[in-house]
């Protein structure tokens, strides 16, 4: 499997660092807004990449975060106002609230999109002690510094500055504005924490009272749940300078360890030639496209449909060619089923072929346009099999073939998604208590897993588990 190091600029040939297990961080929303379709093709990106990771049959700890605090208006200065603390204000709401309300139509469209549940979900909010901790960690080790309550990030203490986004030091000092921050050692340095009187969340730590800087965020959560080097670490482009850049020199100052193995940007997708933004106001929302008539597996399919490393520009045709794309590869599942559950007869395509082919694609960079094509290619070969006779074993056979491509695309239901840790445990819980002839506790594990949206049926092939 070969994916494009951000980092190194070239395709390298991916291995995880333990044997059999990825683990993963993808950056995820600030909820200070909805989300709009070009985060979600981000999004969609590394939920195919994990799809793909353990379709070759690897573990992925797969940790996204929330940022609810730290990301500030002008984030390439370090300064400005609080993005969730704008909206409050601008709704007379409190910040948790902003930030409950907008996490939670992010968690529905999700939902509505296919996406698989990580194994952490990281709110920025609840890590502050980590944050403070790490922090104080850079500060023993001279690699930052305290000026009236506010931490900076001393970048000439990092030889390595720059290595992901191409600045260097003279770069960033030669284009840096007029209105230099005079408590900063140097222009490019970074807050790691600040302090103002007029911010809604603020925390106690030992230089002062305040709220943590967004980049040192990230940081602290991935280290916390998936150890100071990792395998992946995913994003848009726009997160290259200065978060990611931030990241990688804080994390390794203090460990003194490579942070990450490879990092994976996607490019922005385009409406009209331009970057789709809040900023524009060109944005357009997953409910708006199902207003318009688009199913979830429509923009699913036109989100997923090309390689992360490729420029897209949004239009309305792409999801209308989007409706008859599905519908040729709905039909042919159904047909399949149906031939599934007659005597056997005819000859299936060469399904080797065809896997090998749709995995070599999907090796070479996520080249999902290509895996895609074969399965296009697949239902052609299929159904001019079925109208040979197709059907019984041959026909299962083909049918488990395209649910497994399916497993990776989400797009006509085949494939079960992975539930919560949580409801995993409560799960292990309900079993033990029905062996225990515990039928209460049985009960108040069935209902603690309704209650994190979540259904457990007991059928003849075991237990499963389906999203309420």
């Amino acid at each position: 499997m070969k994916l494009y190091n951000s980092l190194s600029r070239t395709l390298e040939d991916f291995a995880p660092l333990e044997p059999g297990h990825v683990r993963m961080y993808n950056c995820g929303p600030t909820v200070y807004n909805d989300q709009h379709i070009g985060n979600y093709r981000t999004f969609a990106f590394a939920d195919t990449l994990r799809r793909w990771l353990e379709y070759k049959g690897l573990r992925v700890t797969q940790v996204i975060n929330i940022t609810d605090v730290g990301h500030l208006t002008q984030e390439h200065l370090d300064s400005g106002e609080d993005k969730v603390m704008v909206k409050a204000r601008e709704l007379g709401w409190t910040a948790e609230q902003v930030a409950g309300h907008f996490m939670e139509r992010y968690f529905q469209d999700r939902r509505i999109l296919f996406f698989q549940e990580p194994a952490h979900w990281t709110r920025a909010t609840r890590y502050v002690p980590e944050m403070i901790a790490l922090v104080k960690r850079l500060l023993e080790k001279g690699a930052a510094y305290a000026v009236g309550g506010n931490v900076y990030f001393d970048v000439a203490r990092f030889p390595g500055y720059g290595k992901l986004s191409g600045n260097s030091l003279e770069t960033l000092k030669a284009g840096a504005r007029i209105e230099i921050n005079p408590e900063k050692r140097n222009p490019a340095d970074f807050a790691l924490w600040k302090t103002d009187a007029k911010h809604l969340m603020q925390w106690d730590a030992p230089w002062g009272r305040g709220f943590p800087g967004w980049h040192i965020e990230c940081s602290a959560m991935s280290m916390k749940h998936l150890g100071e080097t990792f395998d992946l670490h995913t994003g848009g482009e726009d997160n290259i300078f200065p978060h990611h850049e931030c990241e990688i020199a804080q994390s390794e100052a203090a460990t003194g360890k490579p942070f990450v193995k490879v990092w994976l940007h996607a490019r922005h997708l385009l409406w009209d030639g331009e970057k789709i933004s809040k900023s524009k106001g060109n944005v357009v929302l997953v409910q708006q496209l199902l207003d318009k008539g688009y199913s979830p597996a429509e923009i699913r399919y036109v989100l997923v449909s090309t390689r992360y490393r490729q420029q897209v520009n949004f239009s309305w045709d792409l999801f209308d060619g989007a409706r008859p794309a599905l519908r040729k590869l709905a039909g042919f599942k159904a047909r399949l089923a149906e031939a599934a559950a007659k005597t056997d007869g005819g000859k299936a395509p060469d399904l080797e072929a065809v896997r090998a082919e749709f995995e070599a694609r999907m090796d070479d960079d996520l080249d999902v346009a290509g895996a895609l094509g074969v399965m296009h290619g697949f239902a052609g070969q299929g159904n001019a099999a079925l109208e040979g006779g197709l059907a019984g074993k041959g026909a299962r056979e083909t049918l488990a073939l395209l649910d497994r491509f399916d497993g990776v695309f989400a797009l006509l239901g085949g494939g079960e998604e992975r539930p919560p840790d949580e409801v995993l445990r409560l799960g292990g819980e309900r079993v033990a208590a029905r062996k225990a002839k515990d039928w209460k506790a049985a009960d108040a594990a069935r209902e603690g897993i309704q209650a994190l949206g979540w259904a457990v049926e007991d059928t003849k092939d075991g237990i499963k588990y389906r999203r309420l």
